[in-house]
């Protein structure tokens, strides 16, 4: 696979299909568990530890699937949807360095909620700075740092998010 910069809905939907990384490797859910509509920017030897950046964006609709029942003439959405936007991203970033396996969320040290997407938010954007890449026999483990920002402010942080790809 040729890596990109960046990457379209359609070439996210082909990665949640198991067309993009290859058989039996990572891949991100499909919708409406899929957080974000693009990935505006993905490198390996940038970001805050100079190890990876990846930076997405969702487009925020009023009728989005969550904002009817979370909560009932409250509609928010779920914080944890944020945050595993953020793993799918850590996810995505080790499949489109060639690590192969199939990814699963493995945790996160810290979580801080400051604000909310309502539905009078236009775009989510997540940023993911990559800390570490750890290899054992079987399994690839990406480590990171990301945050949630709706219209340009900063309301989700994530310290250690903590992502694996294993081998069957």
């Amino acid at each position: 696979m040729k890596q990109k910069k960046n990457y379209t809905y359609e070439e996210l939907i082909d990665c949640g299909n198991g067309l993009l990384f290859g058989k039996g490797n990572a891949k991100l859910p499909l919708p409406p568990m899929l957080m974000f509509d693009r990935i505006t920017k993905i490198d390996e030897n940038t970001g805050k530890y100079k190890k990876g950046f990846i930076n997405a964006e969702l487009d925020i609709k009023e009728d989005m699937w969550f904002f009817n029942c979370h909560f009932k003439e409250d509609p928010v959405m779920p914080g944890c949807l944020g945050l595993d936007a953020m793993w799918q991203l850590v996810g995505f970033f080790l499949g489109w360095k060639g690590e192969p396996g199939k990814g699963r969320a493995l945790g996160v040290s810290t979580v801080k909620f400051t604000g909310e997407v309502l539905k009078n938010v236009k775009m989510a954007t997540y940023t993911i700075d990559i800390k570490r890449i750890l290899k054992k026999e079987g399994a690839v483990v990406g480590l990171a740092d990301g945050t949630l920002d709706a219209d340009g402010k900063k309301i989700y942080t994530a310290e250690n998010l903590k992502v694996g790809l294993f081998k069957s």
